[in-house]
């Protein structure tokens, strides 16, 4: 819901770093970091010290966010990269609600884990083919001027929401059950709401 709107004031925070003392990092070495720190993340919450999984979170998404400028900046952007980043950016919002579960131990979070994983799995599919059907139709990322390699189509949960949702699950442990419920539902919202742009349009 948030990301169009944040991308460009993203893009000009992080691009001193991006100009500066990581200039010479390159944007595959930044998005595999990234991936680590993201299961690092995740296995601290497993081990229940929470503080130091949320300070992991927050540096995984600075890191993220800095694979693309850094690319940008480079003129190194490639179709690899860009693969390499979503993937791996999956693998970090698997690593964290699955450690917070295991800490849990209970039947309900298991539930609620698996529900929020399906959730996960139902919205990817709403947005994937859907922004590689927008490519093909040359309606994608570059034909709207965007600072990403794909289109991402918009909704109610896109990358801002599930920031502000994972610290949420970081901060409220003890409420794990309700807020997966919560995220869970507002993500099939935005699957639903993806869908109901594709019979319009397509």
């Amino acid at each position: 819901m948030l990301d169009k709107v944040l991308r460009v004031p993203k893009e000009q925070i992080l691009t001193p770093l991006a100009r500066g003392p990581l200039r010479t990092l390159s944007p595959t070495t930044v998005t595999l970091l990234a991936a680590g720190v993201g299961v690092a993340a995740g296995m601290a919450a497993w081990q229940q010290a929470y503080m130091l999984a949320l300070v992991l979170w927050g540096v995984n998404r600075v890191l993220d966010g800095l694979d693309g400028t850094l690319a940008r900046l480079q003129a190194s952007q490639s179709d690899l990269g860009s693969y390499l980043d979503i993937v791996l950016d999956h693998l970090s919002y698997v690593a964290i609600p699955l450690g917070l579960a295991l800490a849990n131990g209970t039947n309900a979070a298991f539930l609620a884990l698996a529900l929020l994983f399906a959730s996960f799995y139902i919205n990817g599919a709403s947005w994937m083919y859907l922004a590689a059907l927008l490519e093909k139709r040359r309606q994608g990322a570059t034909a709207q001027n965007e600072l990403t390699s794909v289109t991402m189509p918009g909704g109610l949960i896109e990358g801002t929401e599930t920031v502000v949702c994972y610290v949420l699950f970081l901060l409220l442990p003890d409420a794990l059950v309700p807020l997966f419920g919560l995220m869970a539902t507002l993500v099939v919202i935005t699957a639903g709401q993806r869908i109901a742009w594709a019979v319009r349009q397509l």
